[in-house]
């Protein structure tokens, strides 16, 4: 990020990057979400062949963004990762959610705009996801002001339990 009395100009993303470092996948849709503070989306993840990596980051606010290990036989299969993302930050961070992670996010300003590179398209009928607040997964979201704000959808995500069990239903 170059910052000077102008603003800023930074470079968001660079294919070189990502192939040095093994990731082929080409990204081919790019998504974008505007939501108020206290808005948690996730934890979602598209299944079997139309699985997703993601590159996420914010354009603007700031965010708590979480990926979770679902890929059975993994030696982190459960756990998961918590990460800040804010648009103001002199060194702007994004986040790579490679496949077989399910991904949330919760705003924790105001307002936030975020932003996602995928490599696979969306298919409906290969969505899923896991309840945000699974007490097996024991994600340490942050404090905001009032209760969380959920889509009807979220509110009816399955926990990691039942999760794992339609997973390996699936694989029989």
């Amino acid at each position: 990020k170059i910052s000077d009395h102008r603003g800023f100009f930074m470079e968001s993303f660079n294919q070189k990057h990502f192939l040095q470092r093994g990731m082929t996948n080409p990204f081919v849709q790019d998504n974008r979400s505007f939501s108020k503070q206290g808005t948690l989306r996730g934890l979602h993840l598209q299944l079997d062949e139309s699985a997703q990596a993601k590159l996420v980051g914010v354009l603007s606010g700031r965010v708590f963004d979480v990926a979770v290990d679902v890929r059975l036989g993994s030696e982190t299969y459960g756990k998961w990762f918590g990460i800040t993302l804010d648009a103001q930050s002199e060194t702007p961070e994004f986040l790579y959610v490679p496949r077989g992670f399910a991904h949330g996010f919760l705003v924790l300003s105001d307002t936030a705009e975020f932003y996602y590179k995928v490599d696979n398209f969306y298919h409906r009928d290969k969505e899923s996801g896991i309840r945000f607040d699974d007490a097996e997964l024991g994600i340490a979201w942050p404090q905001v002001d009032g209760d969380f704000i959920l889509s009807d959808k979220d509110k009816d995500l399955p926990s990691f339990s039942q999760f794992t069990s339609q997973l390996k239903g699936g694989m029989e």
